[in-house]
């Protein structure tokens, strides 16, 4: 399109473009074909593409979203390529598929490895560093789960398809407590202060109150806090 031809109050360019007003009703045909053939397509390519979805399978979605659009849009582009396309994903992801269930090497390279972001209560702090998790990340995950005490928790993993797998302890311990800090109003809900123990404000590492001048064995900082227990595990233990 020339400068020239860009006038203000060009309403009918404005709304309909180059493209004559019968194409709008073309328009709603192709995108009635279209949309079925990617409905069948997904439905064929397995119920993941419905939940969370894989490197690859992103990868095909998005694939997906770029074959379509052409075929909607634009009146040269005529449907059967962009059903040809379609067709040819779905052969490739089911392609991909089956190497990945015959080869778990070829599956670890395509999809990657879950990775232990906590254990025993403690963060790792090198594999969130490789990970590009961050704290604030890992403590929404827990505390979207119910879980405001690092000490409530055994395993973090991330797994390979990127959701947050958490297991907790069958008996909760002191640990690092994961309330935002610019909520004052929110208290220690269910938690009291720990005796005799400290945690480190970053990895969560309990330690003893008298070591707590000390660097942290485990991340190397030196910033320590009050470790807290929830509050039912500490009474279900005086109980017992």
């Amino acid at each position: 399109m020339k400068k020239e031809d860009i006038k203000p109050g060009d309403w009918y360019r404005i709304l309909f473009g180059e493209t004559p007003v019968e194409f709008m009703l073309e328009i709603l045909l192709r995108t009635l074909i279209i949309y079925t053939v990617l409905l069948v397509i997904v439905r064929f390519m397995g119920k993941r593409m419905g939940g969370q979805l894989t490197i690859s399978e992103l990868a095909v979605m998005v694939t997906l979203g770029a074959i379509v659009s052409p075929g909607m849009q634009m009146p040269q582009t005529g449907l059967l390529v962009c059903t040809v396309i379609l067709i040819c994903a779905l052969i490739f992801q089911k392609g991909l598929n089956r190497l990945e269930y015959n080869s778990s090497r070829f599956e670890k390279i395509s999809q990657g490895t879950l990775t232990v972001l906590v254990r025993n209560g403690i963060i790792q702090v090198e594999e969130m560093a490789r990970t590009k998790v961050s704290r604030e990340q890992l403590y929404a995950a827990l505390r979207g789960k119910s879980i405001y005490n690092l000490g409530e928790i055994d395993r973090v993993y991330l797994e390979a398809c990127g959701i947050f797998s958490i297991y907790s302890r069958q008996k909760p311990a002191p640990g690092l407590l994961l309330f935002p800090s610019a909520d004052s109003t929110i208290g220690a809900y269910a938690q009291q202060k720990a005796d005799g123990v400290c945690v480190c404000a970053y990895c969560g590492k309990v330690s003893d109150r008298a070591e707590s001048q000390e660097v942290c064995p485990e991340c190397g900082k030196d910033e320590w806090k009050d470790a807290s227990i929830s509050y039912l595990a500490e009474t279900e233990q005086q109980e017992q």
